[in-house]
Formats: C-alpha cells, structure tokens, sequence
C-alpha cells in the first residue's frame, strides 16, 4: 500500500508503516530529521492532490499533521490582540479542510484540541498517548475517512501518578501544564507523533503488506 504522511519531517509514522512492508512517503516543507530518502521537501497539498511535478503520484492512504499553531485552543485567544492573525487561523482551516477531503480513498488528519472541531466537525475519535504505552498525556482528534476507529487495549493504558486528586503523566507537572521548556524547537518536539499511536496506526490500518 503506497502511503503519505502530510506534513511529518520527523519520519516516526512513516517509519512504522515502511517497517510492516508498506511504500510510505512523508512529505514537509523541512527536510527529513532522519535523512531519509523516502521523504518529499514540498507542499503537503500539492503532493495529496497530485498536482504539478507531483501528477505522477497517487495514494492509498494518507496521515496528514496539518500544522496546529493556529488552530489549538492554547493559542485562539492571541487573534484578538495580535494583527493577523485571526486571519493566519483561517488560512490554517482551508488548508486542514483541503487535507480532509484530498482525493485518497483512506484519510486521517491527526489535531490537538481546537476550533477545528467547532468551524469544521467534531472528530471522530480523540485518543491519548497513556491509551499507546507512554507516560503522556496529549488529548489528540483524529478526524477519519474511510477508516476505523484507532483502538487500544487496556493492556498498553498506562496509568497517572495521583496529584490533589488528579490524575497526571511524566510530561505534565503536578499543575497539569506540559514540561518541556520554551525553546525555538519547542513546537517541533511537541508536534512528533507518540511511537506507540504510530505502531497502532500501521497496523491496524496497514497491517502486513
């Protein structure tokens, strides 16, 4: 099955699908983080709909990571006081809606909480990396296209550490806010896909090629 996974350079969902046997593609405007030569430096949109350079590729499947600085909810309340960027948000939702509605029979497009559940639809499922074997916690929508749900067994559940009550995972602090300090590659190490949703993505919507 020839895959492509939108707007990844970190090559960790395109890793786990060309390990079960599959022709996976990941496609950024950055470079690969892992060199690989299965990767496309270029526009997400004019690889999913096969347009210009790219009108000889065609696709099963497709993951896309559409870019969320301008959609998750920790960053809306900025369209008010910043200029521009209301309209950033906008360009950021035509470009999510052109991703979901690509010409690929098999689509997933992966999202933080944000407005694109209330200016779109709801996703159809929302899953955590503590549901995949990680001590984590990310709440993640995954809006699909002639795809199943994502399960997970409550064998892979890793539980939280107790704090006032409530519950928290290694990446959070005991007030709930997420560890990693500000850094300029920040955003990049927030946005990689947990290894375990990847490995239950290939194979249940892969499996053996």
């Amino acid at each position: 099955m020839r895959v492509l996974i939108a707007c990844e350079s970190s090559g960790t969902v395109r890793e786990a699908f060309r390990a079960l046997g599959h022709d996976a593609w990941s496609c950024d405007l950055l470079p690969a983080d892992d060199g690989s030569p299965y990767h496309i430096v270029g526009d997400a949109y004019d690889v999913a709909y096969s347009e210009g350079e790219y009108a000889d590729l065609w696709w099963d499947m497709m993951i896309a990571h559409p870019p969320c600085t301008y959609l998750s909810s920790s960053g809306l309340h900025w369209n008010k006081r910043r200029p521009g960027r209301a309209a950033k948000t906008e360009e950021a939702l035509d470009f999510f809606v052109n991703m979901l509605l690509a010409p690929i029979s098999r689509v997933c497009i992966e999202n933080p909480v944000g407005c694109a559940s209330t200016r779109i639809r709801k996703p159809d499922q929302y899953i955590q990396p503590y549901m995949f074997g990680h001590d984590a916690s990310k709440k993640t929508g995954l809006w699909l296209r002639g795809l199943p749900l994502l399960e997970s067994g409550p064998e892979a559940w890793i539980e939280p550490r107790i704090v006032d009550g409530k519950p928290r995972w290694a990446n959070q602090t005991d007030s709930g806010q997420n560890k990693l300090p500000p850094s300029e590659n920040r955003w990049k190490e927030r946005s990689k896909t947990y290894a375990g949703i990847a490995e239950a993505m290939a194979e249940q919507w892969g499996g053996e090629a």
